[in-house]
Formats: C-alpha cells, sequence, structure tokens
C-alpha cells in the first residue's frame, strides 16, 4: 500500500510536498495509518487531536495516545478539549452536528496561527460509499451522490482511493497499534446502520462494489462539470447582481425547459428547501415570499429578489443617534460628528445646520403618512411617492432608514435624500456632517 500511495499522492495532491500540513487523528486505524504512510514518506507535517469529552475516560485515553504517538515519531502535536454536550445542548443541534462544528473550527483556527496550510482527514472508499448511501436515503441531490470530494479548500482527504480492508492490513501487517471507538458499533447512528447492515450485504451481492461506486462518482462529478457550466451560462441571461441583491428575471427563466430546476441550481446555496413554493413565486403575486434561514426571496413585478437576511432586522425599528457611530442593522453603520460647512457631501454623507437638530435624534423605518421636503424640489412630497419616483423595490422599501428630529421630522431618507429644511446655509457656522 506504501508504494501505491506515494504514486497517489505525487499524482493527485503534489502540493503537499512543498507544503506542511497537519494530520486530524482520532487514535484510530485510519488516521493512524494515514499518519505511519505520511512519516514513512518523510512529508513535513504534524498531528491534530479532538477530544470531545463523550466518552469518559475512553476519551481521555485516546488523546493520551495521540500525545504518545506524536512523542514517538517526533511530531508536533496538538490537542483540544471541548465541552460537545453542552456546546450541542445551547445551540440545539445533535452530538454528530456539534461536534463536526467545533471540530473545523479549531482546523482552520491552526491554519491561521501555525505555519501548516492544510488539515488532511483519513476519509476513505468506504466512508465515501456509506455517504452516498446515507444520501440516497434523503433523496439528496447531485452534490450529495457524488460523495465525499477529495479537497475542500485546505481540508484534503487523501485516503479515498483506499479501502477501510487496504488500511487495516497495511496496519497489521506493520504491527501499528491504533484505538478501538466502542461508538462505532452502536446502531443508534444511521451511518452505523449502513456500515455493519446494509454494506456487508451489498460486498456480498457485488464484491467490487467500491469500484464500481468510484466509476459512478466519476461519471457523476463529469456530469455535474456540464451542468455547471450550462448553469453559467443561463446565469449570464437571467441574474443580475446590484450589491447584495441579487435579481432573477421571471421572464427569461419561463422561457427555461424546466425553471423549477435552474432555480434550485442558482439558488441552492442559500438554505431554501421548499422548491415547489420557490417555483410557484414565478407565477405567483407581486409581494408574495419564501424564506430560509439565512435568505428570503421576493416576488417583485418581474423579478425575483434575493437578499440575505439580517440577524437584527426588525421591519418598524426606532433607534435614538447621538453624536458618534452606532450600528442601524448588520449592514448599516450611522456616524453623526461635528464637521465644516464644505466637508463632501454625496449620497452617503450629508451636512445638517446643528442648531436646527436637537439630540437624540431617531432612525426608523417609514410609515404611511410620511412626507418630507427632498432638496432640489420644490414643495413637500409623501415618501410613499418618492420611493415609486425612484422605482425601489418592496425589498428596498423595507431596508430604506429615515432620520428624523426628535419631533419626528425627517432630516434624511438615509442614503437617497436630504431633506431641505435642515442643510446648512452658507452663513452656517455650526453644522454636523451625518453619513453612513
Amino acid at each position: 500500500m506504501l508504494e501505491d500511495f506515494k504514486l497517489h499522492i505525487e499524482n493527485h495532491f503534489p502540493f503537499l510536498k512543498q507544503n506542511a500540513f497537519l494530520i486530524a487523528i482520532s487514535g484510530g486505524v485510519d488516521s493512524v495509518v494515514l499518519t505511519h504512510l505520511f512519516h514513512e514518506l518523510h512529508y513535513d507535517f504534524g498531528i491534530a487531536h479532538c477530544n470531545f469529552n463523550l466518552r469518559n475516560e475512553e476519551s481521555d485515553e485516546d488523546e493520551a495516545f495521540v500525545r504518545r504517538l506524536g512523542e514517538e515519531l517526533s511530531l508536533k502535536t496538538f490537542c483540544q478539549t471541548f465541552s460537545t454536550q453542552e456546546y450541542a445542548t445551547i445551540h440545539k443541534k445533535s452530538i454528530q452536528i456539534a461536534a463536526r462544528e467545533l471540530r473545523y473550527t479549531w482546523f482552520n483556527s491552526l491554519l491561521k496561527t501555525t505555519e501548516f496550510s492544510y488539515v488532511l482527514t483519513a476519509h476513505h472508499a468506504d466512508d465515501n460509499l456509506e455517504t452516498f448511501l446515507i444520501n440516497l436515503t434523503r433523496g439528496s441531490g447531485l452534490e450529495g451522490l457524488i460523495g465525499i470530494p477529495q479537497q475542500n479548500d485546505k481540508i484534503v482527504r487523501p485516503l479515498l482511493a483506499f479501502s477501510r480492508h487496504q488500511i487495516e492490513t497495511y496496519a497489521v501487517k506493520n504491527k501499528i497499534q491504533w484505538r478501538n471507538d466502542a461508538s462505532n458499533a452502536e446502531q443508534k447512528y444511521l451511518r452505523n446502520k449502513i456500515r455493519h447492515g446494509l454494506v456487508p450485504i451489498l460486498k456480498e451481492i457485488a464484491p467490487n462494489i467500491l469500484d464500481s461506486y468510484k466509476k459512478v462518482s466519476q461519471n457523476l462529478i463529469e456530469s455535474k462539470m456540464i451542468i455547471d457550466d450550462t448553469i453559467k451560462k443561463i446565469e449570464g441571461k437571467v441574474v443580475k447582481k446590484e450589491g447584495d441583491l441579487i435579481k432573477i428575471d421571471i421572464s427569461e427563466m419561463l422561457k427555461l425547459s424546466n425553471p423549477k430546476a435552474y432555480l434550485f441550481q442558482l439558488l441552492k446555496s442559500f438554505n431554501f428547501s421548499e422548491w415547489n413554493n420557490v417555483n410557484d413565486l414565478l407565477k405567483s403575486q407581486s409581494g408574495k415570499r419564501v424564506v430560509s434561514k439565512t435568505h428570503e426571496i421576493l416576488k417583485d413585478r418581474e423579478f425575483l429578489l434575493v437578499y440575505k437576511k439580517t440577524i437584527n432586522e426588525k421591519v418598524n425599528s426606532n433607534f435614538q443617534v447621538d453624536l458618534g457611530t452606532q450600528k442601524v442593522d448588520d449592514n448599516t453603520f450611522l456616524t453623526v460628528e461635528k464637521s465644516s460647512k464644505n466637508a463632501v457631501q454625496n449620497k452617503k454623507s450629508i451636512i445638517v445646520n446643528k442648531n436646527l437638530v436637537t439630540f437624540p435624534m431617531i432612525i426608523r423605518k417609514w410609515e404611511v403618512g410620511d412626507f418630507f421636503y427632498p432638496t432640489g424640489m420644490k414643495g413637500k412630497k409623501k415618501v410613499s411617492k418618492f420611493f415609486k419616483d425612484e422605482k425601489l423595490s418592496k425589498f428596498q422599501k423595507e431596508r430604506t432608514w429615515l432620520l428624523c428630529t426628535k419631533e419626528n421630522e425627517i432630516i434624511w431618507v438615509v442614503g437617497m435624500r436630504q431633506d431641505r429644511r435642515f442643510s446648512a446655509s452658507i452663513s452656517t457656522n455650526d453644522v454636523l456632517k451625518i453619513s453612513i
């Protein structure tokens, strides 16, 4: 296996020879063998172990084993202890998801604070087949059926070409010691049920199933490449981006052979799950929307508007504003400071007569009946009419702030138009600069 592994790394991961890396090591046979293989090949690496505190003394014994292995092989060793159960309870996540989040957050922090450039995990061919079967039972899309990628940015999986049998055979032949995790035999986890119940039957029916799935996975990867190329072309025709706002042209979408499938490909990274509802937006009334945990889609006349939800979003929130800088929402900070009347003014910055305003000022969302006296215009104008003339979408209206006096008179439609009543004249000496 050592020679096959050496050629595999040289052919598929040549960058590892020029970069120091970490191996994520549990103490189990897979990660221990991966460590020994790279040690035999004289690569520059260290090892990183997560103690999740889920198996009492066994967890501490695993950590002690890893520390001894690091000393024996003269490897830089990192160990981190986690309160996994507490984290899972606080964040309302399963133990498996909690452990995954804790593990990869720590790995990323190590890459930022050490000389190591990559983290290698010991996922192998059997893990890949199990992942495919798990995703198949969940009705996964193409990405899930492809299986585990060989590389995800800084996470590298060099053992995917090798089976569990090959790894264990190498360990026994070379008298390598490892730790057995008793939880891997527990049938309460779906992966273990598939590993110990379904996979042995499949291997009995089709002894070459790992090789067969490898071919299937490669075919799916190549199919995905074709899909990605097509989506890039379609995206240029139907999608317009205005800052963080994504606008999807409905008339162009309806010309496509399967709008729902294209919408999925265009929006799959935004955590939507109710794809029938997303598709229904194409023919629904304006104002209808679909929400995910991170994004919203709003039907606005001839477009679908996709935008990121703000954590502190409150449609009718009022905030008091004093001198200094204040966070208004996740995307907006407002600064009020003393200035000179010669300061630059633009859509993101205005100058007002300090003597015409009193603190605290108020910043709020617009309400029916609001009006102001726009600079550059005569008379007053309803804010709703101003929005209409500016061709603001419902999405933009909901996210536009008004800066007002304590008496609720509008000073600034923030980022758009100032009220001329509060402008600084040539003779004004005391001025304030207000900017976002």
